[in-house]
């Protein structure tokens, strides 16, 4: 006989509410990437302060790499975060 295994839900998460947490966000690098990105985390986290993003270039300068840290509140903010992420046209990346 097998033992069951709970499920997994949305509020298991093996953080500690609140904590900081890195975003790191990837694209081609096109005119406004940098402030959209901002523009879409603050949405999700209005604490966030855009001149704490740090961006680099990537070798060949085609690509840019934003990371931004939030102050995560929950499970569900970080969930809803990395889906308006990853859904965005501009973004191929998101870690």
């Amino acid at each position: 006989m097998t033992t069951p295994v709970p499920a997994t839900t949305a509020s298991t998460s093996p953080l500690t509410f609140p904590t900081d947490f890195p975003i790191k966000v990837m694209g081609r690098r096109v005119d406004g990437f940098a402030q959209t990105i901002a523009a879409v985390v603050r949405e999700h986290a209005p604490d966030f302060d855009a001149g704490t993003m740090e961006i680099r270039a990537s070798k060949f300068g085609n690509y840019l790499s934003c990371t931004a840290t939030i102050r995560a509140t929950s499970r569900e903010q970080l969930d809803t975060l990395y889906r308006a992420l990853t859904g965005h046209p501009l973004v191929k990346i998101v870690l």
